[in-house]
């Protein structure tokens, strides 16, 4: 073999080797008793991003309610590995989580995102049995764009424009709906005042629809989850920021409105400074979240989809007070006793890189503890003090 041929393979090995590397730092750690399913393929012979993971309890009695969590990304990136119900401990809680890779807009554009995961729900109720799991007791959970999707899914259970596919016959239908921060009325959105760039063919809602949302509305409402509002649509919890400088808190007051009208279940939950993403991790969050999925898919019978309308606020997550470092000195507020070193080196980056919020291997409150510039990353800039004290705009994708 020629030297330069055999080296342009090495480098080919080199990248994949990395590729991997960075995807198993990625991956939400599999407590002990909980069998991995991993890239099962809800489409068969279909497109490489139609794939799951499925988490299942080992020892459970009988069939199992399952959680499953749509990634966000501005639909044109992420990926199912990071699987916060994983990481937060659903499956040690009773519970079978999923969680799905679906087309990104660089791939197709909408609507085959919802399409993808009405094909994946179909399929996990078409498995039900193969993996001990409840097909009467499905939730969906996602944040962001995979809010925007689960609020869809939620919806649009009965519309057949989007259930195509296998498995036809098997209902895409989910009994719950935790809709962090999602998109909804993208005409609305984009003429939101400072919410404007959003408006642009090259913004992630233009590359979702094909092109700008005024020149697209009818592709936009297509795309609105409100559009498909109904008296029989499952309970929803919604919860947002109203710092949220990447989608407008007045998305998720549309939906909650809309639903409240139909009679459906539905709280929506304000974190008062909380931007997008960032001040999540105030102690009411996840046990509110643990609550609603305990009532609405563990409960025996399932209780009714329509009920009151209820709103709650709380305030966003800060950092109190640090606790001690190794040698006995108070380290700076907001950092628990940890260097940038030791952060990049666990989780795997240059000293000069960066960590993204859903790419990071901690709690979600720590990031928020460490994230002291609150712009989504955790960088050597949030370690320097003077640095951190100056909060940037935030420019993530929904």
């Amino acid at each position: 073999m020629k030297p330069l041929v055999l080296c342009s393979l090495l480098l080919v090995l080199a990248c994949e080797a990395a590729a991997q590397q960075r995807t198993n730092r990625n991956m939400a750690a599999v407590p002990d008793g909980v069998k991995a399913h991993r890239d099962l393929a809800y489409v068969a012979g279909g497109h490489e991003r139609q794939k799951l993971d499925l988490f299942v309890p080992e020892q459970a009695a009988g069939p199992l309610p399952l959680l499953i969590w749509i990634h966000g990304g501005g639909w044109q990136n992420g990926s199912k590995e990071g699987c916060p119900p994983l990481r937060n401990g659903y499956a040690a809680r009773g519970y079978a989580v999923a969680s799905l890779n679906y087309r990104l807009s660089g791939h197709a554009v909408f609507p085959a995102q919802i399409e993808d995961c009405q094909a994946a729900i179909r399929w996990l109720r078409a498995h039900a049995k193969e993996f001990n799991l409840d097909p009467q007791r499905f939730g969906v959970w996602g944040s962001s764009a995979g809010g925007h999707l689960v609020a869809l899914v939620g919806t649009s259970g009965d519309v057949q424009e989007f259930e195509g596919g296998a498995h036809t016959g098997v209902s895409s239908r989910v009994q719950a709906v935790c809709d962090y921060y999602g998109p909804t009325d993208f005409t609305v959105f984009v003429t939101t005042p400072g919410y404007e760039r959003h408006a642009g063919a090259e913004s992630p809602e233009g590359k979702l629809l094909g092109g700008a949302v005024a020149e697209n509305k009818a592709k936009a409402a297509r795309a609105n989850p409100i559009t498909y509002v109904g008296a029989d649509d499952p309970p929803f919890l919604i919860v947002h920021g109203d710092k949220d400088g990447t989608v407008p808190i007045n998305q998720s007051q549309l939906l909650f409105e809309a639903l409240k009208q139909a009679g459906v279940s539905v709280h929506f939950h304000t974190i008062k400074g909380a931007g997008h993403g960032q001040g999540f991790g105030g102690p009411e969050i996840e046990p509110m979240v643990s609550d609603f999925f305990e009532k609405k898919l563990k409960a025996k019978p399932l209780p009714a989809n329509r009920g009151a309308a209820q709103t709650s606020a709380s305030e966003a997550s800060s950092a109190g007070p640090a606790p001690k470092g190794k040698a006995g000195a108070t380290a700076p507020a907001g950092r628990p006793g940890l260097t940038w070193e030791e952060v990049s080196r666990r989780e795997g980056v240059a000293a000069a890189g960066r960590v993204p919020r859903d790419k990071f291997r901690g709690p979600p409150p720590l990031f928020d503890r460490l994230d002291r510039n609150r712009d989504g990353f955790l960088s050597k800039e949030d370690f320097d003090d003077a640095a951190a004290a100056k909060p940037k705009p935030q420019i993530n994708p929904p």
